[in-house]
C-alpha cells in the first residue's frame, strides 16, 4: 500500500500507534509498533486474524500462557564468538525463552479450534529440549552454577567450605584464648577485606602473633589476623581462585554447545516478538471495543456503528459521550459527499473512515460492529487540515493546490481520497467551478473519495453522478446544536444564517445579506427541485422496474416448480395405482383358491398352485429394486405433506391479509405532521408537512412532493 507520512500524520495514525506502545512487553517490540505501516491484504488478514484469536483469549478462560519476556538478540550475536563466555544472566534469559515456547506449543495444539492461526506459528518451530537440559545441568533455580557441573568444582567447593570452617574455628579459639588478657581492644574483633581481624590494643602488638592487616585513624588500634588462620586464608584463596577459573571453563563449554542451537533459538526470539505484537495489538482491541470486519475481495465498504479509536479512547476517559457513524461505498456508490454546519463531526467523519482503513491495512482490530465490511485500497490520499507552509512562503490556498495537484497525477480506481472542506481557499465561484472538475476527473477516475464541502454547486454535481451519494451531518433546526450523526442521501444546509443569528449578529445585517442572495436562491432552489424531482421519478421507475422483474421472475420459478411437482405428482401416483393394482390381483387369486379348497379341491393340488405364484412373487421381487418399498414410503409421505401444504398456503395467505391490516393501524398510529420518513426503497429523507386522506405532503428541505402513505417508512 502507497501512502506518504504527511497522510499518515493527517490521519492521526502515529497517535494511534503511541496508545499501542505501551502494550509491549518488549522495547523492541515498542519500537517495531511505532514504525507500522499498512502492509498487503494477504500478511494484513493473517495478522488480523491472529490478533482477533488472541483477543477471544482474554474473553474466555483459555488464557494463552505467554507473559514478559528478555530479550537475547544481543546473546545470540556474542555466543557465536569462538571462546567467548556468556555472562550467568544471559543462560537464565536462554532458559526462560526456550520455556515460553515449550509452554506455548503443549498449550495451543489443545485448543486448535480457537487457535488456527496462532498454532500454525508454533508448530512451524523446532523444540529443542536439549536447550533447557543443558542449562538445568549447569545452573540451579537461584542461577548459581551446580557444584555437581563438574567433579574438579565439587572438589573445590568441599575444600573452599573445609578452609571457612577452619578459619572460623581457629579464630574463635584465638579470640577466646586473648579475652582473659588486657591485648584486645574493647571491640574485640573487625573486619578487614572480608576477614575477620582481632582489635588489639597497639601497645601489644608485638605480643599477638600474626599477619597485621591494618590500623586505625588515631592510630591505637592495630588489626591482626591470628597466625592460626593465616594458612587456612591463604588457601581459602587460592582454591576460590581455582574455582574461578572451573566456573569459567565450564560457562565457555556451555556457551560453546548453546550457540548450537543458535538458529533455532534466533526463531524462537522472532516468534515471541510477533507475539508480542499481536498481544500488544490484541490489548488496545479490547480496550477500544475492537473486531474483526469482514474483510472482502470485491470493493465494498459498509462501516457499521464505526468510531474515531482515538476520540473514544479520549472521551471514556472524559466520561463524554460519542456518536458513532454509518455509511457504505461501493463501485455503484464511490463518493459520498458530506455537508451541514461547523462543528458538526464533518472532519471526524473523514478521518474515521481514513484511520479505521489504515488499521485494518496494519493488521490492527477497529471499533465497527462486527457485521461490517471492508476492503483494501492500493493507496490512501488526504487533504485534511491547514496546510499553510510558511517555510516554502505558501498560503493555504496554494498549499491545498499544490497538494491536489499531486493527488490528481496518482488518484485511480484503487485510491480512497479524503479532502475536508473541498474547494475552499479561493473566490467561492472559481474555487467552487474548481473544484466541480476535480470532482469530476475523480469520478472518471473511478477513485473512492469521501469530501466535505459548504459549496452548492458541489452538492448539485453529486446529485447528478449517479454513483455519487449526498450526505449531511443532522443539526437540529430549533436549538441549533449538531446531533454529530451522519444522514446518507440528503445534502445538509450549513444553517449560515441562523448560526449568525445564535451568534448574536444585529437581525438588521442578516436581513440584508438575505435580500442580497434572494434571486440567486430562488433559480437555485429551482433547479435543485427539477433535479430532486427527476432523480425521484427515476428511482420510483428504476424500483418499479426491479419489482416487476423480480415479480416476473419468481412467477416464472414458481410455474416451473410447480409443473415438476405436478409431473412427479403424476408419476407417484402412477407407481401407487400399479402397486394397489398388483396387490388387488394377488388378492383376488387368493380368493379363488379358497373357493376351489371350499368346493373340494384337493388340499395337495392348492398348496401346489399357492406355492407356484409365491416363486413367482419371490422372482418379481428378486428382480425388483431393494429399496423400491422405501421409496414408495417415502412417496407417500410426499404426498401426504403437499396436501398439507396446500392447506398451509390458505393459512398464509390470510396471515397476510392480517399484517396488512396490522400495518395499516400501526401506519395510522405514527403518521403524523414532522415525522421524518422516506419512500421505500430511496435513500432521501423528508419532513412530513401535511396529510390528506391517504395522501401525505412530503417537504425535503428544497422541494416537496405528494404521494401515497403506503408507500412511506419512517425513520
Amino acid at each position: 500500500m502507497h501512502i506518504l507520512q504527511d497522510d499518515l500524520n493527517e490521519l492521526e495514525f502515529p497517535q494511534l500507534l503511541a496508545e499501542i506502545e505501551p502494550f509491549a512487553f518488549s522495547p523492541k517490540t515498542a519500537a517495531k509498533i511505532a514504525a507500522l505501516q499498512p502492509f498487503d491484504i494477504e500478511d494484513a488478514t493473517v495478522s488480523l486474524k491472529k490478533v482477533a484469536e488472541y483477543l477471544s483469549s482474554f474473553e474466555s478462560d483459555n488464557a494463552i500462557p505467554f507473559s514478559e519476556y528478555e530479550d537475547i538478540e544481543a546473546e545470540l550475536k556474542l555466543m557465536l564468538i569462538e571462546n567467548y563466555r556468556l555472562e550467568n544472566a544471559a543462560f537464565l534469559k536462554i532458559k526462560g525463552l526456550a520455556e515460553q515456547i515449550a509452554r506455548l506449543q503443549k498449550f495451543l495444539p489443545v485448543y486448535g479450534d480457537l487457535f488456527l492461526h496462532l498454532k500454525t506459528d508454533i508448530q512451524n518451530l523446532e523444540y529443542r529440549k536439549e536447550i533447557v537440559l543443558k542449562i538445568d545441568r549447569v545452573f540451579n533455580r537461584f542461577g548459581e552454577v551446580k557444584s555437581e557441573s563438574s567433579p574438579i568444582l565439587k572438589t573445590l567447593r568441599m575444600e573452599i567450605s573445609h578452609a571457612r570452617k577452619a578459619i572460623q574455628e581457629n579464630f574463635n579459639r584465638a579470640l577466646t584464648a586473648l579475652s582473659s588478657t588486657d591485648f584486645l581492644d574493647d571491640i574485640r574483633e573487625s573486619i578487614m577485606d572480608d576477614q575477620r581481624v582481632l582489635a588489639v590494643k597497639s601497645g601489644y602488638k608485638k605480643r599477638v602473633p600474626g599477619r597485621v592487616l591494618g590500623v586505625s585513624k588515631t592510630g591505637s588500634i592495630t588489626y591482626i589476623q591470628p597466625e592460626s588462620v593465616v594458612k587456612h586464608q591463604f588457601k581459602l584463596r587460592e582454591d576460590i581462585e581455582e574455582e574461578k577459573k572451573e566456573v569459567d571453563k565450564i560457562l565457555r563449554q556451555l556457551t560453546a554447545e548453546l550457540a548450537e542451537f543458535q538458529p533455532e533459538l534466533t526463531s524462537y526470539q522472532e516468534y515471541i516478538f510477533d507475539l508480542d505484537l499481536t498481544r500488544a495489538k490484541a490489548k488496545f482491541a479490547e480496550k477500544i471495543g475492537g473486531t474483526l470486519p469482514k474483510i472482502n475481495r470485491h470493493k465494498t465498504m459498509r462501516l457499521v456503528e464505526a468510531y474515531h479509536p482515538l476520540l473514544l479512547v479520549r472521551s471514556r476517559a472524559e466520561n463524554k459521550k460519542i456518536f458513532p457513524q454509518t455509511l457504505t461505498l461501493t463501485e455503484q456508490n464511490r463518493i459520498l459527499c458530506i455537508s451541514g454546519p461547523n462543528a458538526g463531526g464533518k472532519s471526524i467523519t473523514l478521518k474515521t473512515v481514513g484511520l479505521l482503513q489504515l488499521m485494518i491495512q496494519s493488521g490492527i482490530l477497529v471499533p465497527v460492529h462486527p457485521k461490517s465490511e471492508m476492503f483494501f485500497f492500493g493507496k490512501i490520499m488526504t487533504d485534511i487540515g491547514d496546510n499553510q507552509s510558511i517555510e516554502n512562503h505558501l498560503s493555504t490556498y496554494s498549499s491545498r493546490l499544490k497538494k491536489m495537484s499531486k493527488i490528481i497525477r496518482e488518484a485511480d480506481a484503487e485510491t480512497l481520497l479524503l479532502i475536508d472542506e473541498f474547494g475552499t481557499g479561493s473566490d467561492p465561484e472559481l474555487g467552487g467551478a474548481l473544484a466541480e472538475s476535480f470532482l469530476e476527473f475523480f469520478y472518471e477516475k473511478k477513485s473512492f473519495s469521501i469530501i466535505t464541502t459548504h459549496y452548492t454547486n458541489i452538492k448539485i454535481v453529486v446529485e447528478q453522478l449517479p454513483h455519487a451519494t449526498n450526505a449531511a451531518m443532522l443539526f437540529d433546526e430549533y436549538s441549533l446544536e449538531p446531533l454529530y450523526k451522519l444522514e446518507v442521501g440528503q445534502a445538509g444546509s450549513s444553517f449560515t444564517f441562523e448560526v449568525a443569528e445564535k451568534n448574536k449578529i444585529p437581525r438588521f445585517i442578516i436581513k440584508s445579506a438575505k435580500k442580497k442572495v434572494e434571486h440567486d436562491i430562488v433559480n437555485l432552489d429551482k433547479t435543485i427541485v427539477k433535479l430532486q424531482q427527476e432523480k425521484f421519478e427515476v428511482e420510483k421507475l428504476k424500483t418499479d422496474l426491479a419489482e416487476k422483474r423480480d415479480s416476473t421472475q419468481n412467477k416464472r420459478e414458481n410455474l416451473e416448480k410447480l409443473n415438476d411437482q405436478l409431473q412427479q405428482k403424476l408419476f407417484n401416483f402412477q407407481k401407487l395405482y400399479e402397486d394397489e393394482h398388483r396387490k388387488l390381483q394377488f388378492g383376488n387369486k387368493i380368493e379363488t383358491f379358497i373357493d376351489s379348497y371350499i368346493k373340494g379341491k384337493a388340499r395337495k393340488d392348492v398348496v401346489r398352485d399357492f406355492v407356484k405364484i409365491l416363486e413367482q412373487e419371490k422372482f418379481r421381487k428378486l428382480g425388483a429394486d431393494k429399496d423400491e418399498t422405501k421409496k414408495l414410503q417415502v412417496v407417500k409421505r410426499k404426498i401426504t405433506q403437499q396436501l398439507k401444504k396446500e392447506n398451509v398456503q390458505e393459512k398464509i395467505v390470510e396471515t397476510n391479509e392480517k399484517l396488512e391490516d396490522q400495518r395499516k393501524k400501526e401506519r395510522a398510529v405514527w403518521m403524523k405532521v414532522g415525522q421524518r420518513v422516506r419512500i421505500s426503497g430511496s435513500t432521501s429523507v423528508g419532513t412530513i408537512e401535511k396529510i390528506d386522506r391517504n395522501k401525505v405532503t412530503v417537504n425535503y428541505g428544497t422541494f416537496k412532493t405528494q404521494i401515497s402513505g403506503d408507500e412511506l417508512e419512517r425513520i
